[in-house]
């Protein structure tokens, strides 16, 4: 038939056993498959021959090339690298893929080989230069001497400096310790903090004339609740034209910073820092300002701002990192634990002018919270998650703690809880800036300094005077200090700050200064216990490596003087660090 002319003849079914999947031929016998794999390593099937029509050699030839393996682009792999080189598209956490606690060596700290201390670096850590800047009046008319705070080292650069000194009771440290200068207090760090910002001698008042420049405190929280607060000096005026056209001396905001937030912009810029603005009493986060006070409420000269944090037990914060933790189980946070954190401090001395510093690897932003605070245009997998934060994130940068706050006073009345479920900050969620050579892996390591510090960013002349306790201004109503204080403006009433006990379970609120004492005790006894791992890995002896005993150490320090020269042994100088004014 004229119809059937050129169609396409039907192929016949293929005899044989009926199967389940279907199959375009019948496999051989000795058939293997193109690429190895675990059932077939070698691949060294016998080679078939094939025969095909002439027509359709050409089409054969194409399917039968082997696969070419697809590779991921350059912003791919670097998007994967700077998420720790795990799949960020998953929406659950794999729990294959758990938190693997790192190897045996990765858990001692690291050991350098070290030229010997010099002589003045058994004297006792000297503080900055201050050199008078300006001095300005204050809310009450007293006047307040600011200062430039000179001849110390800045935390920048992705390090972080810490005063050290030469102690001949630590041999196997080559005998350098952490230490603290003057004032030995809480207070606001002149190491941390960004350059043209002015202190007070004991640290205490900062202003700028600068645009926002933020300080941290010299100490960190990182569980319990903790109170300190502040009164703006130079800031909004009360009187707005009582000096010409003048509304504002400056302005200010404060609050709660981790180590990561940047200190060249104000509290509340990014997704490390949560902090109070003085215009219109907004909270500020990932820098996105929102209402807060009530309307008509703005924080002016001479106001007090408390600031009350709430974090988690460390225990609790671990299993969240770890991706262990079981809200059924774990949410009244009320499980007793002798589980110590394991801190581990890679540092060095080094030499700054005519100071000595550990010098560590600071933490640095992670690439998901980079992505959550200022979303690129072509999203990565980790930004384009819906899954909001939480504690079971598949990401640990972006997993929360439950029961934490931030609560906010002024001048002694309760504002408000202006956040809550902070973002955890024990590694793996913060990292230190990625390391090379034999340190390479470490970057997950808690070196003691992660938490919430206390935090204040200063504008164009706003100035604040902090307050750690024990004695507070303004100390929130009904709970604080177990004992009585003077209130110390305006008020010469007792305020009683004994717990009130309105809410059940709830640990006592201290002041930040005992913070600063408990952390004082924790780098002796790091000390301590890095000097005894150092004895055990020399065998449980002490190796004299620069030939000094106590004895020699006393010897020369009673000395005095000659400061430049080495001691015993010594052939060559620690590092001189140079920075920039």
């Amino acid at each position: 038939m004229a119809s059937d002319v050129g169609s396409p003849r039907r192929e016949q079914t293929p005899s044989g056993a009926a199967t389940t999947v279907p199959q375009k031929r019948a496999i051989e016998d000795d058939h293997s498959p193109a690429v190895p794999s675990p059932l077939n390593p070698d691949n060294k099937a016998a080679p078939r021959v094939q025969i095909q029509a002439p027509e359709d050699t050409q089409q054969a030839a194409v399917l039968n090339r082997e696969k070419r393996t697809k590779k991921d682009s350059f912003k791919k792999r670097e998007a994967k690298a700077a998420a720790g080189g795990s799949d960020s598209s998953r929406a659950t956490p794999d729990p294959k893929q758990q938190h693997k606690e790192p190897s045996i060596s990765a858990l001692l700290p690291a050991r350098y080989k070290l030229a010997p201390p010099k002589l003045t670096d058994f004297e006792p850590a000297r503080g900055p230069v201050f050199t008078s800047h300006h001095e300005v009046q204050g809310p009450e008319g007293e006047t307040i001497e600011f200062f430039d705070a000179t001849e110390h080292v800045f935390n920048k650069r992705a390090f972080h400096y810490t005063h050290c000194i030469a102690d001949p009771t630590f041999p196997s440290m080559f005998y350098y310790r952490q230490t603290e200068t003057e004032p030995y207090a809480a207070h606001m760090a002149f190491e941390d903090s960004a350059s043209h910002v002015y202190f007070d001698r004991q640290g205490r008042h900062v202003t700028t004339d600068k645009g926002f420049r933020l300080s941290r405190a010299n100490v960190a929280v990182r569980e319990g609740r903790w109170y300190w607060e502040c009164k703006v000096t130079r800031g909004t005026l009360r009187e707005p034209g009582s000096e010409g056209d003048t509304k504002a001396h400056g302005h200010v905001r404060v609050g709660w910073a981790r180590r990561e937030a940047s200190l060249d912009a104000p509290v509340g810029f990014d997704c490390y820092s949560y902090g109070i603005r003085d215009v219109a009493g907004q909270k500020v986060h990932m820098s996105r300002p929102k209402d807060f006070f009530p309307p008509g409420e703005e924080i002016k000269e001479g106001d007090v701002i408390g600031l009350e944090i709430q974090l988690p037990s460390e225990h609790l914060h671990r299993k969240i990192v770890t991706g262990h933790y079981n809200p059924a189980v774990d949410l009244a946070d009320d499980e007793p634990s002798l589980e110590a954190p394991n801190i581990i401090r890679d540092r060095i001395p080094i030499r700054f002018k005519q100071h000595i510093y550990f010098e560590k690897i600071d933490y640095h932003t992670t690439k998901e919270l980079e992505d959550l605070f200022s979303p690129a245009p072509v999203a990565s997998a980790s930004s384009n998650s819906p899954e909001p934060p939480n504690p079971n994130h598949p990401l640990p940068s972006l997993r929360t703690l439950p029961n934490s706050y931030i609560k906010i006073y002024k001048n002694g009345k309760d504002m408000g809880t202006p956040w809550t479920d902070l973002f955890a900050f024990l590694p793996p969620a913060s990292k230190q800036s990625t390391q090379s050579g034999a340190h390479a892996g470490r970057e997950a390591l808690d070196d003691g300094t992660v938490g919430y510090y206390p935090a204040v960013s200063v504008f164009r002349g706003g100035a604040v005077e902090v307050n750690f306790g024990p004695d507070f201004w303004f100390p929130p109503p009904g709970s604080g200090l177990p004992q009585k204080q003077q209130n110390g403006v305006g008020d010469e009433d007792d305020v009683d700050m004994l717990d009130d006990g309105s809410v059940p379970n709830q640990e006592p609120l201290r002041p930040v200064s005992g913070r600063y004492e408990e952390q004082i005790v924790e780098d002796i006894v790091y000390d301590i216990i890095d000097e005894v791992g150092f004895w055990a890995q020399d065998g449980g002896k002490v190796i004299d490596r620069f030939n000094l005993t106590a004895k020699d150490a006393e010897k020369l320090l009673a000395t005095g003087g000659g400061g430049a020269q080495l001691l015993p042994g010594g052939r060559e100088e620690i590092k001189e660090l140079v920075q920039d004014d």
